[in-house]
């Protein structure tokens, strides 16, 4: 079994707290973004090792599993359980498994008591955990927008899961016990979800920010005014300057996309001017028009 470290993925060492983690992932999935890297055919790969990183990472029960048994973190508790059987029927004291292993020491025990080889005990069946099932689920960006429960059809089971507002293209979630069957009593494997989310007609995502391009029409454009634009959460009233240019931005504060499992925040919303050049003037409005360009 390869090791991957998460550490090494974030590129942070093991007395990282939990705002070092969330800072390196957060630089990172905006370095690596698909949709940043259209010609990366790697992208997408180091995106989900970036999620996958801080998924274990920012859990503390996860992490701390992983700072234990390393590689095989995912089967702490199937590996505790074996480790008790096979003392008790070796008799042998439970000292002689307390003390520092290294990785090869448990991916060989791993593949001993999960790899299909036999116990020590002569009558003991070994327990074979559940294979991992993986999914995909297409979203619609305003789907990802807010958390809302889905139900998921996975080898003939109905599965109800709850998305959490904020998730990103490419992530890829864990739902426990939701894998294949384990065999003689072993655990059940567990179901990985990739969520794969469409763009929007009129807003373009990159992390939490949005961004958009509306329609100004000249006058407004020139004399100044107001004008109300649709954004992800309900419509703005929005004050324009005089003499505003084609291209220019500004931006709304929090009205961009919620930040992923933290309630209340949200990324801002940089809205784009485009300026619509008048169309089927009247030849009065020629007129106006070409006195004007005298002045």
């Amino acid at each position: 079994m390869t090791f991957v470290d998460y550490y090494k993925i974030l590129g942070i060492d093991k007395s990282a707290t939990p705002k070092d983690i969330k800072d390196a992932y957060r630089k990172l999935a905006r370095k690596y973004h698909p949709d940043l890297n259209p010609n990366d055919k790697d992208a997408k790969k180091n995106f989900q090792q970036i999620n996958e990183a801080n998924e274990v990472l920012s859990d503390p029960e996860k992490r701390k599993k992983f700072d234990q048994y390393g590689t095989d973190w995912k089967h702490a508790e199937e590996y505790e359980t074996a480790k008790k059987q096979q003392q008790q029927s070796s008799g042998q004291s439970r000292s002689r498994y307390s003390g520092q292993q290294s990785e090869g020491d448990f991916s060989d025990f791993f593949e001993s008591m999960f790899g299909g080889r036999a116990t020590s005990g002569r009558n003991q069946q070994v327990k074979y955990r559940g294979e991992d099932f993986n999914a995909e689920l297409h979203l619609e960006l305003i789907d990802a927008s807010a958390t809302h429960k889905q139900t998921l059809t996975v080898n003939g089971k109905k599965i109800r899961i709850t998305i959490p507002a904020g998730i990103e293209n490419g992530q890829t979630i864990k739902i426990t016990g939701h894998g294949g069957a384990g065999v003689n009593g072993g655990p059940n494997g567990d179901l990985y979800i990739n969520f794969s989310i469409a763009n929007h007609p009129v807003f373009k995502r990159l992390g939490n920010n949005l961004y958009a391009s509306f329609g100004l029409d000249l006058y407004t454009a020139v004399l100044g005014g107001e004008i109300t634009i649709e954004t992800m959460t309900g419509k703005v009233k929005l004050k324009v300057n005089p003499e505003t240019q084609t291209g220019s931005k500004i931006k709304l504060a929090g009205k961009g996309f919620p930040v992923y499992k933290e309630e209340g925040h949200f990324g801002d919303l940089y809205v784009t001017w485009v300026i619509k050049i008048p169309t089927n003037l009247s030849d009065q409005q020629k007129v106006l028009f070409s006195e004007l360009s005298k002045l």
